[in-house]
Parts: C-alpha cells; sequence; structure tokens
C-alpha cells in the first residue's frame, strides 16, 4: 500500500520538520541559512510556500517569494520585519528553495512540490520563475525548462559554480472539446 502524497501550504507547526530538512540538504555546502531567516522568507509571502507529505510524514517543502527579476535573497541577512509583505509586485517568483528528504528523492516529489507552485504563479499572475541552481543543480534544473541568464552572477554567498536560472510560467492549458454525443449535422451534400 502506497502512503498518500499532498501538498499543502506550509503551516507554523511545520517548522521544527523544514529546519532539518534544510540543515541537512545545504550545511554540507555551507549554504545553511538557519531557521529564523527561513521563518523570515516565508513570511513575506506564506501563499507560496508549501509542505509535501507523504502520509503523515513531510517529506520537503518549498520556499518562494516574489523578487524582482535577476534579484534574489541575500542569504547573510532575513527578509523584512515579519509579516511585512514582499516590496516586489508579482511578476517574478523566485524558488528560493525546494529540498526533499534523502530517503523520499526520486519519486517525484520535487515534480509535484514545482507543479503546485507553477500553477500558483500562474494563478498570481507571475510571468516567471527564477532561482539560483546551487551545488551542481544546474543540469537538473535545465531538465525542468530553467535557463540560465547570463550576467547576473549570485557570487560566493550561494557557494562557487552557482547559476541564475529562470524559466517562463506557461499560459493554464486549454480544456480540449468534448466531442459531442449528438449525430453530426448533416452537410449540404448529405441532405441532396
Amino acid at each position: 500500500m502506497t502512503d498518500p502524497v499532498r501538498v499543502r501550504p506550509l503551516a507554523d507547526g511545520d517548522w521544527d520538520a523544514v529546519a532539518a530538512l534544510e540543515r541537512d540538504a545545504y550545511t554540507g555546502l555551507g549554504l545553511s541559512e538557519g531557521r529564523a531567516a527561513l521563518q523570515s522568507r516565508a513570511a513575506v509571502s506564506p501563499d507560496t510556500c508549501f509542505v509535501v507529505d507523504v502520509g503523515a510524514r513531510t517529506a520537503g517543502y518549498v520556499l518562494a517569494l516574489p523578487y524582482a527579476p535577476h534579484r534574489y535573497p541575500d542569504l547573510a541577512r532575513p527578509e523584512g520585519p515579519p509579516g511585512e509583505p514582499s516590496a516586489f509586485p508579482p511578476g517574478n517568483l523566485h524558488l528560493h528553495d525546494i529540498v526533499v528528504a534523502p530517503g523520499l528523492r526520486r519519486r517525484g516529489l520535487a515534480r509535484h512540490l514545482l507543479h503546485h507552485l507553477t500553477g500558483t504563479a500562474r494563478a498570481r499572475g507571475d510571468q516567471r520563475i527564477s532561482l539560483v541552481a546551487v551545488g551542481g543543480t544546474e543540469r537538473f534544473w535545465s531538465a525542468r525548462g530553467f535557463v540560465p541568464e547570463p550576467g547576473v552572477v549570485p557570487g560566493d554567498a550561494y557557494g562557487g559554480g552557482a547559476v541564475y536560472m529562470s524559466k517562463p510560467v506557461a499560459a493554464a492549458p486549454r480544456a480540449r472539446a468534448r466531442p459531442s454525443l449528438s449525430p453530426p449535422e448533416p452537410t449540404l451534400r448529405e441532405v441532396s
């Protein structure tokens, strides 16, 4: 039996799990920000931060917030005061963090989170999603439609080889016309 997978908004009770996932994913790269910085980023845009559950377990999370194109969070500083909305209008949603627990990777959970985030960006009216690929993940993000943006260099704060990337938010797919259950109208030739 497979446990159900569910993406939901990040809640106050999720922070212990989120902080542990972030620490485990980024400490080895020297990029762990800690709980307070993560909470400051989520407070700016709570409607764009989610967790993915597998059964009762928090298996991963995504933190995203509005940022102007070619801009990204300063890892050395938290965002503005708690509860203060982002200074950046909709248009570009910056995917700051996406992490899946090591034992649950390669099961499509990151895809679930990214799909949910893309739908959220579309509903908000964002035209692009940006991110900074760290730790050699540029290829992973390229396979998901993100392209490097030359000239945008995240600097040493994001580690050597960090790459700023973005992709357009595609328009919502159109619903296909359902085939009619009634017979087609006769053409002129069939009436004769």
